[in-house]
């Protein structure tokens, strides 16, 4: 299958580092492609908004230093997420700063994105969309997308219930174009497991926010680390879609994770009160279980990249 020009050459992994809310920023992105992976955070993290334009800078100039100081390393370029919704009230202006500084990649999220795509083609953007049916699929297609995040079961945060082995290969009946595929994705061998299966990059989120640059609070980093997949819970309750949360940081909330109600999904609510989405009650994936510490994202790369390389071989090993 395809991959983008743009990724030739730069990829130490097949794969992209999911944006994670609140917790990406700077440092986390630089580090990640640093380490040969696509970093993204989402434009929404930059507060106040005017902080993304010094963002996008920072990252852009100082990935370009790197490049120039060894151009032999394989830097990966960045992405930043478009939450392509009603209640983004920030696109406009998070779009023109992406364009000011000629954001390589867009990751969007929630609706089909149209404009957004237009306007990131005009300045030579990619765009990929988050999917979790083959109806998205073909909706994000129709917009003119440049490839499909397929968010299936097990994934953190907003997350699907289909299986990567039905997903993936619904898609491929009819696109051939650039697959990246998430959900419960934690190890290298996992992301030979997503080329196998007929995606082109894996999208890890969980693994990373258990690092030493994750803008996440220490007692998050612990909780990804002592908890395994029994302890997410699939929930639309705290933004109106459903999506997969840490039972700790739920009980902590003073609720019962086994009890909960549903939500409007139209209402699109990221908490109420004193108890947030994101900020309180903690999003991950069903990946969880392989997470044992806190290490710096350069070491967790080199982790999968030596537990990719080890199933490589363990496949030819076992190939008839």
């Amino acid at each position: 299958m395809p991959i983008p020009a743009l990724f030739a050459g730069r990829l130490s992994l097949p794969v992209i580092a999911a944006p994670l809310f609140i917790i990406s920023h700077p440092p986390l992105t630089i580090a990640q492609c640093l380490s040969g992976v696509v970093g993204a955070f989402p434009a929404l993290n930059a507060r106040p908004k005017e902080q993304l334009d010094d963002w996008l800078a920072e990252i852009t100039e100082t990935l370009a230093a790197e490049r120039r100081k060894r151009p032999e390393a394989k830097i990966a370029p960045f992405a930043v997420n478009q939450i392509v919704h009603a209640s983004n009230d920030r696109l406009e202006h998070d779009m023109a700063l992406c364009e000011k500084h000629r954001v390589p990649i867009l990751i969007t999220s929630l609706r089909a994105p149209g404009d957004v795509a237009k306007q990131a083609h005009a300045w030579g953007g990619l765009v990929f969309h988050d999917v979790i049916s083959v109806r998205h699929a073909e909706k994000a297609l129709e917009a003119g997308v440049d490839g499909l995040i397929l968010v299936c079961a097990g994934a953190g945060g907003h997350a699907g219930t289909l299986s990567p082995f039905a997903l993936v290969r619904e898609v491929r009946r009819f696109y051939d174009g650039p697959v990246i595929l998430s959900g419960a994705i934690a190890h290298g061998a996992s992301i030979l497991a997503a080329q196998a299966m007929g995606a082109d990059l894996a999208y890890i989120g969980t693994r990373f926010i258990a690092t030493t640059e994750a803008r996440a609070r220490e007692a998050y980093k612990q909780m990804i680390v002592d908890s395994t997949a029994k302890d997410v819970i699939y929930s639309s309750l705290f933004t109106g879609i459903h999506g997969n949360y840490l039972r700790g940081s739920i009980e902590a909330a003073g609720l019962d994770p086994d009890a909960l109600p549903s939500a409007d999904k139209s209402a699109m609510n990221f908490g109420s009160g004193s108890t947030k989405a994101w900020r309180d009650i903690w999003g991950a994936g069903q990946g969880v279980g392989q997470i044992d510490d806190v290490p710096a994202t350069a070491e967790v790369v080199a982790r999968l990249a030596q537990e990719y390389a080890e199933a490589r071989v363990r496949l030819a090993e076992v190939a008839p």
